[in-house]
């Protein structure tokens, strides 16, 4: 589609989110904008493209939570403009990076420097809007704040450091100082004295794989201790990559309770369970947390149906082929998925009917954004255009020569898959 006319898509399926509507429309953009949403459109600019969309699928841009750059410090990895291209091919059209660079996105200096390289990349039409978490604490030890309202002042989006804080005093000064910002918090809750070495969810997959167990306590401990801190202080947190039944409960318990929090699951975890890894020991499917037993994945999945979990994240980790290419247990932990997760996800849930084509949107799209505070837009006419064109039923083959990531670590490698995005729209 040329990028500059105005563009018809007729008899698109449209998913909207927002006034929980799946219906089919004649859609028009003209000048990045939603210009009029019909059943049979007729009056029309001279110049136009006219695309046949009946089987594609029109909705609100997807948002991903969060996500790893390896820009700056290891860019053979992913750059943030490589990092943009991949999210743009996914259907992305807002990404939100972890403060997990070298250096650490803990001073604003370093975040200067990355809003510069938004800036820059916005100058490729088009592309997603990116936004950056601000680290928590300073160093590997976790033992002091960074400086928080410099980095609020600087335009984090928010705060998390993506690894667990245990220090549960720490935590806690941290939650009360946060309070009156009024910024995302994102805490991913693992007790690592629990966790061990333990590299493949405890159990009899683990016992089979003869590996090192992490057992799902680990997490529920963890969650459990945090959501008591919250209760005290007050502070909404957004709690991460939740893997375990277990933890699906809590979080309903403190939501019936009244707690402010929000959670989310990865991509991964609602597609594969633990014993996917004894077919063939792939690295790619080492992930922290680890991949759950069949019943943590239908909790997750009931999780999302019923609210509990209200956003699904990418989480997408590029790591070299080098790196992946060692025993399971040795290699570094995370996947890419910016390109991957909306075709596979919509093959294996909703398809399969796991899950309603609204109901995988919403977690993808305005899920993520009320996990961030931000108001999600209506598809209206007059409104600025933020949307994503997916054909579910176009099939690709998973490789160099088609991903716009640097790095290549997903197991579906090599592999043919159903379902990509054709566009996106985003001014």
């Amino acid at each position: 589609m040329n990028n500059q006319l105005p563009v018809l898509l007729k008899q698109v399926r449209l998913l909207d989110p927002v006034e929980n509507t799946d219906k089919i429309v004649d859609f028009l953009i003209v000048n990045s904008q939603i210009q009029a949403i019909g059943a049979d459109l007729i009056d029309l600019p001279n110049e136009i493209e006219v695309f046949n969309s009946q089987g594609l699928v029109l909705g609100t841009g997807l948002v991903d939570l969060y996500s790893h750059s390896a820009d700056p410090g290891n860019e053979q990895k992913e750059t943030i403009q490589s990092l943009s291209a991949a999210g743009a091919a996914g259907g992305f059209t807002r990404l939100t990076i972890l403060p997990d660079t070298s250096p650490a996105i803990d001073n604003s200096a370093v975040l200067a420097s990355l809003l510069n390289d938004r800036l820059r990349n916005r100058n490729s039409y088009p592309s997603p809007h990116l936004h950056f978490w601000g680290a928590l604490s300073v160093g590997i030890e976790g033992q002091k704040m960074t400086e928080i309202a410099e980095l609020v002042s600087a335009g984090v989006i928010g705060f998390t450091d993506g690894y667990p804080i245990e220090n549960l005093g720490f935590l806690r000064q941290v939650l009360e100082y946060l309070k009156p910002f009024n910024k995302p918090v994102a805490l991913f809750s693992v007790n690592n004295d629990l966790k061990g070495n333990g590299t493949i969810r405890e159990g009899k997959t683990a016992i089979s794989a003869g590996l090192l167990g992490d057992p799902g306590v680990s997490e529920a401990a963890a969650i459990a201790a945090m959501l008591e801190l919250v209760d005290a202080i007050g502070t909404p947190v957004h709690v991460m990559r939740i893997s375990t039944a277990r933890g699906v409960e809590l979080i309903a318990k403190a939501k019936a309770r009244g707690l402010p929090i929000t959670a989310s699951t990865t991509w991964m975890h609602l597609l594969l369970s633990s014993d996917r890894i004894i077919e063939n020991y792939d690295p790619n499917l080492r992930l922290d947390p680890p991949l759950g037993d069949r019943t943590d994945v239908q909790a997750l999945i009931q999780g999302i149906k019923q609210g509990t979990i209200d956003a699904i994240a990418v989480d997408h980790h590029p790591h070299t082929y080098e790196e992946k290419t060692v025993a399971f247990a040795e290699a570094p932990p995370g996947v890419i998925g910016l390109e991957l997760a909306l075709p596979l996800l919509w093959q294996e849930l909703v398809v399969k009917e796991e899950l309603t084509a609204l109901e995988l949107w919403r977690a993808l799209s305005i899920g993520p954004q009320l996990c961030l505070h931000q108001t999600p837009k209506q598809l209206t006419c007059g409104e600025n255009a933020e949307l994503t064109l997916f054909d579910p039923n176009l099939k690709w083959k998973v490789n160099r020569n088609n991903l716009k990531s640097l790095s290549a670590n997903t197991p579906w490698f090599e592999r043919e898959i159903t379902g990509r995005v054709i566009r996106i729209w985003n001014s």
